[in-house]
């Protein structure tokens, strides 16, 4: 088996709890525009394919298709967001004990989410700032598409000078898992999540995780 020599994780629903700060935000725009709401549950299966497709999966049927309303929508949801992203938002429990493990073994660790770029590197800088994360990659129009495109992972690999087998990737998501199989890293699937582990094994992951710290098995001491 291949040494892996860098990890790259998914943000939402892999290194953090953000589920209730979103859908607190986007029920907020909901309300504001006197729309119905939605449980913060129903949320596990609207985020994690970019801001856009959120507010297309939240937003009633006879708006949806009016992109300067869906526009005029995402700004106001992104106001909300910006004002309460940190209030209940945190590390998964056994995160910090992963990160320092891996740290201490001499991985390269790396983040590649949907978020758009700033709010990915705000994230990372305010709720994961104890830890160095060697490359942070958000969602930017133009520069790196949103997953289950390869490009942003890819940029990090070639950062790092490794090869794709040489990369563990980490998510929640069928989004994640495609984007692990398009790039060559290796999947592992995360149960804590947003989704359920069917669909993680139906979008070929490598391997499955209950508890973070099974992930630092992956990696022989450096």
């Amino acid at each position: 088996m291949t040494k892996f020599r860098g990890i790259i994780f998914d943000l939402d629903g892999t290194l953090l709890n953000s589920l209730a700060d979103i859908a607190d935000a986007a029920n907020a725009a909901l309300a504001r525009m006197n729309f119905p709401t939605h449980p913060v549950d129903q949320y596990k299966y609207f985020v994690g394919d970019g801001v856009k497709v959120l507010m297309e999966r939240i937003l009633p049927k006879e708006v949806v298709h009016d992109p300067e309303f869906v526009a005029q929508f995402l700004k106001a949801y992104s106001d909300e967001y910006a004002q309460n992203w940190d209030h209940k938002t945190r590390p998964y429990p056994g995160i910090p004990e992963l990160l320092d493990e891996i740290t201490r073994r001499g991985v390269k660790k790396g983040v590649f989410s949907n978020k758009p770029a700033p709010c990915t590197e705000r994230c990372v800088a305010k709720l994961l700032g104890a830890w160095t994360f060697d490359e942070v990659v958000g969602q930017k129009d133009g520069v790196f598409p949103k997953k289950p495109d390869p490009t942003g992972g890819l940029y990090i690999m070639n950062q790092w000078g490794v090869q794709p087998d040489e990369i563990v990737y980490v998510g929640d998501t069928s989004t994640d898992m495609q984007t692990a199989q398009n790039a060559g890293f290796y999947a592992v699937g995360v149960t804590w999540g947003f989704r359920p582990e069917e669909e993680l094994r139906a979008n070929h992951a490598k391997k499955i995780v209950h508890a973070p710290m099974e992930i630092a098995d992956l990696f022989r001491e450096q």
